[in-house]
């Protein structure tokens, strides 16, 4: 009986981001099955950036000391009722507060504004 070798995938790294491309090969490297392309190589499968995204730094967003207080609460997991008791404002005003937020970091839901905060350096978690 003659044992089939397993095909090996051959993957080519086009990454700008030098530190990403070098996590990747060490990554992919430990896979059985898939080994890196040797420069000029034809690869099976190329991970390629495209142009990268725009980053956006903390100082791009511009958030008031109170939409920051409120931030670091929604962190924590504080309710709109919980945010407003803390910070002594109606919970007519956190919600306000949290709308605002979520506009200005272009979040979803209050998990999404603390991840894009988060992210990009407003807050550290």
């Amino acid at each position: 009986m003659s044992e089939e070798a397993s095909p090996v995938i051959v993957v080519s790294i086009e990454i700008a981001d030098p530190m990403l491309a070098d996590r990747l090969a060490s990554l992919l490297g430990a896979v059985s099955g898939v080994r890196l392309a040797a420069p000029g190589e034809t690869a099976t499968v190329a991970l390629v950036s495209r142009d990268a995204p725009t980053a956006v730094g903390a100082s791009d967003i511009d958030l008031t000391p109170r939409e920051r207080d409120v931030l670091v609460l929604m962190a924590e997991g504080a309710s709109n009722k919980a945010i407003a008791r803390q910070l002594g404002i109606s919970v007519h005003t956190a919600k306000f507060h949290v709308a605002s937020l979520l506009a200005k970091l272009d979040a979803t839901g209050r998990t999404d504004a603390v991840t894009h905060a988060a992210r990009r350096g407003v807050i550290n978690l």
